[in-house]
C-alpha cells in the first residue's frame, strides 16, 4: 500500500519538475544565444524594443524562478 502512495506523490510532484526543468533551459538559452530569442522577444514585448539586455535579464529572472521552484519542491511545500 505504501508503493502507491509513494507513486501517486511522484506523478503529483512531476509537473513541478517538468517546470523547473522548462524554466532552466530557457534561461540559459537566454543567456548563452540572446541573438537567436531576438525575433522571439520582439513579439512578446512588442510595443517595446527587444534588446539583448532585457533578453539577459529575463534569463536570469527564469534561472531564479527556477532556482526558488526547486527549493520549494525540495523542502516538501504542498
Amino acid at each position: 500500500m505504501k508503493r502507491i502512495f509513494a507513486g501517486i506523490l511522484i506523478v503529483n510532484n512531476l509537473p513541478l519538475c517538468f517546470v523547473v526543468q522548462l524554466g532552466l533551459a530557457c534561461g540559459l538559452a537566454g543567456l548563452l544565444w540572446p541573438e537567436k530569442f531576438m525575433p522571439l522577444f520582439e513579439i512578446l514585448m512588442f510595443p517595446w524594443a527587444a534588446s539583448c539586455r532585457a533578453i539577459r535579464a529575463n534569463g536570469i529572472a527564469a534561472i531564479g524562478l527556477s532556482l526558488l521552484l526547486l527549493v520549494t519542491r525540495l523542502t516538501g511545500y504542498r
